[in-house]
């Protein structure tokens, strides 16, 4: 398995951006497709972004499109997401998990193909 580290959450004003990264270590991340998902007090975890493991390939969710960019950095095992436009309903943890594959342009956004998860880092932006 591949273990996954966040960093990069604070907090922000409303309109503000943060880039949150997931630095993973371990198995080769190359192998792993990523994806972030959040989750917000008293709500269920929710797919936010993905990027498949060659980094070809992305979806977001569809409140985060065009305000969200995933990207990734195999050489460095870093996987970021860009957030701009922040609103008050961001405000949660955010995670990012990694799915083994071997299909390298393929994107997954079921949190259940997601093997390894990280600690979380909270974003919270205040109105």
């Amino acid at each position: 398995q591949v273990q996954l580290v966040e960093s990069g959450g604070g907090l922000v004003q409303a309109g503000g951006s943060l880039e949150l990264s997931c630095e993973a270590s371990g198995r080769t991340a190359r192998s792993y497709a990523v994806g972030w998902f959040r989750q917000a007090p008293g709500k269920e975890r929710r797919f936010v972004a993905g990027i498949s493991a060659s980094g070809s390939s992305t979806r977001y969710a569809d409140s985060m499109e065009g305000r969200f960019t995933i990207s990734r950095d195999n050489a460095k095992n870093t996987v970021l997401l860009q957030m701009n436009s922040l609103k008050p309903e961001d405000t949660a943890v955010y995670y990012c998990a990694a799915a083994y594959t071997i299909y390298s342009d393929q994107v997954y956004i079921v949190s259940q193909r997601f093997g390894s998860w990280g600690q979380g880092t909270q974003v919270t932006v205040a109105s």
